[in-house]
């Protein structure tokens, strides 16, 4: 902070207190060069964080109604809260690490179906209806049947007995 007097760089604070409207902090400070007394106003920037939808709207993210959504397709499975509750850290990491504030659902859609589909292949399922929002019962069995092809990849990799050879 440069002081508004002389310009020198440095300064120290003397007090600081919130303001009344708790919206700032204010503090007074003191010159190193010329001893002069100024204030100054810190306001947290709070640029909110953005999801772009499927139709182009954007709203707040809210992270909330991502771990609603996940505790509407884990409903009556087992599947431990933390996990979902890791699921939905990753996804606010991603928004959060996003250089221009705004992640498609798109992407976090895509993310959240392949940690469910590894979690839980119902949740997976449930989630995937909604959110590929089949149109007919075809798309939905083109669904089911990719899962089933990737699970049956799986387990002829694996012998049945659960030993590996």
């Amino acid at each position: 902070m440069k002081c508004p007097f002389c310009g020198h760089p440095e300064d120290k604070v003397v007090d600081s207190r919130e303001s009344k409207e708790r919206e700032a902090i204010r503090r007074r400070r003191e010159c190193l060069q010329c001893q002069r007394r100024f204030t100054t106003y810190e306001r947290i920037d709070e640029i909110p964080y953005m999801v772009v939808k499927k139709d182009g709207r954007r709203e707040k993210f809210d992270r909330q109604k991502v771990l609603n959504g996940l505790l509407h397709a884990g409903e009556k499975r087992p599947i431990p809260i933390s996990q979902l509750e890791s699921i939905v850290n990753e996804v606010e990491s991603l928004v959060v690490d996003s250089a221009e504030r705004e992640v498609s659902t798109r992407e976090i859609g895509q993310l959240i179906m392949q940690r469910l589909r590894t979690a839980d292949k119902v949740a997976y399922v449930r989630f995937a209806s909604v959110y590929l929002d089949f149109k007919d019962v075809t798309e939905f069995m083109n669904e089911l049947e990719s899962l089933l092809r990737h699970h049956d990849a799986g387990s002829a990799a694996e012998p049945r007995n659960g030993r590996r050879s």
